[in-house]
C-alpha cells in the first residue's frame, strides 16, 4: 500500500507546476517592487530638482518686477 502511494506520488506532477508558477510570481513581484522603491527615488529627486528650478525662477520674477 505505501509503496503504491509513493509511486503514484512520484508519477504525479501537478503539484510541481504549482510550486513553479508560484516561485515565478514571487520574483516577479519582488522585481516590481525593487524598480517602484528605484524610481519613487528618483521621482522624489525629479520633483526636489523641480522645486529648486520653480522657487529660483520665482526669486528671479520677483527682483525684475520689484525694479
Amino acid at each position: 500500500m505505501k509503496k503504491q502511494l509513493v509511486r503514484q506520488f512520484v508519477r504525479e506532477e501537478e503539484g510541481q507546476d504549482l510550486v513553479e508558477y508560484t516561485l515565478l510570481l514571487a520574483f516577479v513581484c519582488l522585481a516590481s517592487a525593487a524598480l517602484f522603491i528605484g524610481a519613487g527615488k528618483s521621482m522624489a529627486n525629479i520633483w526636489s530638482d523641480t522645486n529648486v528650478i520653480v522657487d529660483n525662477a520665482g526669486q528671479i520674477a520677483n527682483t525684475i518686477t520689484a525694479s
